[in-house]
Order: C-alpha cells, then sequence, then structure tokens
C-alpha cells in the first residue's frame, strides 16, 4: 500500500483508468468528472483523519471498491440520454456517500437523497456537496423504516440503492416502501447463493416486488466476484411495512 499523502504534502492521485472504464462499463469519466473524483477521495482521507469513514485508502483500491463499484451498480443508466421527466433515487445507508455521491456527479439530471442515521456521516457529505458544487444531492438525517412511513418519502422514487447494509431480505424490506409502483431497487451484494435467493424471494412477495434480475459481474483490478439484484416495485406496499426500527434485522421476514 503507497501512502495517501506523499513527502510534499500533496495527495496522491487516484488511477485514471480511462481504458477499465470503458472495457467494463462502455462509459468513462470526462475531464470534470475525474477532477470531481480526485476532489472527493482528498476529502475522505482528509476527514478520515478526525473519524473512521471508510478503511479502503489507497487509490487503486478506493478506484475499484468505491468509485468503479458505485457506478457498475447503475451501469445500464450511465450512457443514458438525460432524464426526460423528474428521476428521483435514494441512496438508504449512504455512510460516506457511496454509492450515492458518485453517482450523482455523473448524473446530474438526476435528483438523489443519501440517507443515514449518522449525523456525523451526514455533516460529511454536506461539507462534501459543497465543495465539489453538487447541486442535485439533498441530504436525510433519519432510520429508513421512518422514512419509508413518511408521506414524503414512502412510495416517491423511481430508484432504491443499498449497499452493504444488510442481508438481502432486510435491504428489500428497507427499500420497497420507498419505491413507487413500477420503480426499481438495486441491492449491492457480494457473494450470492441459491439459499439467499429463497429467503429473499420468500420476502419480496410479502413487500409488493419481484427479483427482475440477478446480475453477476468481476471487478477489474481484483477479479472478485460481486452481484447486483434488481428488485421491480410491482404492487403497492401493505401498510404494515416497514415494520417498526429493528424488526427487519431482529425478525427477517
Amino acid at each position: 500500500m503507497t501512502d495517501e499523502v506523499g513527502p510534499s504534502g500533496a495527495f496522491e492521485l487516484l488511477p485514471e483508468r480511462f481504458d477499465l472504464w470503458q472495457k467494463s462499463l462502455n462509459w468513462q469519466p470526462d475531464a470534470q468528472q475525474q477532477g470531481q473524483f480526485q476532489r472527493f477521495y482528498e476529502l475522505i482521507l482528509t476527514a478520515n483523519q478526525q473519524f473512521n469513514l471508510t478503511r479502503i485508502t489507497e487509490s487503486s483500491e478506493f478506484w475499484e471498491k468505491h468509485l468503479w463499484d458505485s457506478l457498475r451498480g447503475i451501469a445500464q443508466f450511465l450512457a443514458g440520454s438525460p432524464a426526460a421527466s423528474p428521476f428521483s433515487a435514494i441512496d438508504i445507508g449512504t455512510g460516506a456517500g457511496f454509492p450515492g455521491l458518485p453517482i450523482a456527479l455523473v448524473r446530474p439530471d438526476w435528483q438523489l437523497t443519501l440517507l443515514d442515521s449518522t449525523r456525523k456521516k451526514v455533516n460529511f457529505i454536506q461539507s462534501t456537496v459543497q465543495a465539489l458544487g453538487i447541486e442535485n444531492v439533498q441530504l436525510l438525517i433519519d432510520r429508513v423504516e421512518q422514512a419509508g412511513r413518511h408521506r414524503h418519502h414512502r412510495e416517491h422514487y423511481d430508484l432504491a440503492l443499498i449497499r452493504a447494509v444488510a442481508s438481502a431480505p432486510v435491504c428489500a424490506e428497507y427499500a420497497l416502501p420507498l419505491l413507487k409502483v413500477g420503480g426499481l431497487a438495486i441491492l449491492y451484494r457480494g457473494q450470492w447463493t441459491e439459499t439467499e435467493a429463497e429467503s429473499l424471494n420468500h420476502a419480496i412477495e410479502q413487500l409488493g416486488g419481484t427479483i427482475e434480475r440477478t446480475e453477476a459481474f468481476t471487478t477489474p483490478l481484483t477479479q472478485s466476484i460481486r452481484h447486483c439484484l434488481h428488485l421491480r416495485k410491482v404492487a403497492p406496499i401493505a401498510n404494515a411495512f416497514p415494520r417498526a426500527i429493528g424488526m427487519a434485522t431482529q425478525t427477517p421476514l
């Protein structure tokens, strides 16, 4: 692992990896977006000196496990035309801003809500949004169960993103109440098994959803296997969901 800050005090540069962006996603950042990725990386490293945002700080690892991974989840949308009508997405449990902030940078025509229950993380994201000049992000400090019952958020979003938060049935219970009928939830996962798929099928039957597809892929640097699960909201959510805070994890569907 290389030092994050060189002897001159300058931050290490993120690898541009234009060839890998293009080969793996049929897309690559422009010069402005690459500069914003670099600035975001620097802000993460600086904030990490005060409190732990992420253990992934080496430049190539950050590129693959945070930036590339965040955007791989929305690969189908990267080369799309600007949204013809308002398109709203929510990042559930955003933490240090993944996947929401990289997505906001490459899809400025989307409106993104970044949700987390930890104030210090949301405060960091707020300062980062200002530093990067991002105008299409709003922040929400709340528990996802409460957001899912709030009239401004329940069945409001076209897209819900949830990465490294909980088991798939729990993630489904968090995400589907926030989606409009017809909306899409993307669950970022590592390995994926048939047993997990059966558990998820059982859960989403109760949540008005269906598994539209399961996408397996390999990361471009470390050749790790990851998955994205695409859940489509096909019916209104029952009034029982989401359940009270903590119930989804204590008693998964």
